[in-house]
């Protein structure tokens, strides 16, 4: 049995605002669903879940659609690579040795 994934209603907005991104960039750019699920090779049903931003739909998809509209896919890679509070935590984990009196 599929389990459904739980997403907070905050998650759900991030998911719903990508969607509708994706969507504008696809009707800024004149492209049809069709051409966009014909380059991305996903059905039309997918294209439409995810311009609602639905979290059913495996992140290959949405990837494959990014780079269908236009090279988008590339800013997947900005995804958390300034990660302030992991550095913080990292760096007050490191050990630092002490150096014993002369």
């Amino acid at each position: 049995m599929k389990k459904e994934p739980v997403n907070l209603p905050r998650q759900m907005a991030i998911l719903k605002s990508l969607g509708q991104n994706i969507k504008m960039a696809r009707l800024r750019r004149g492209f049809t669903m069709e051409l966009i699920c014909e380059r991305a090779d996903v059905s039309r049903t997918t294209l439409w879940q995810i311009e609602n931003g639905s979290p059913n739909v495996a992140i290959g998809h949405y990837v494959n659609v990014l780079h269908a509209i236009g090279g988008f896919e590339k800013d997947l890679l900005s995804v958390a690579s300034d990660d302030a509070l992991g550095k913080t935590i990292q760096d007050y984990n490191l050990i630092v040795h002490k150096r014993g009196r002369k």
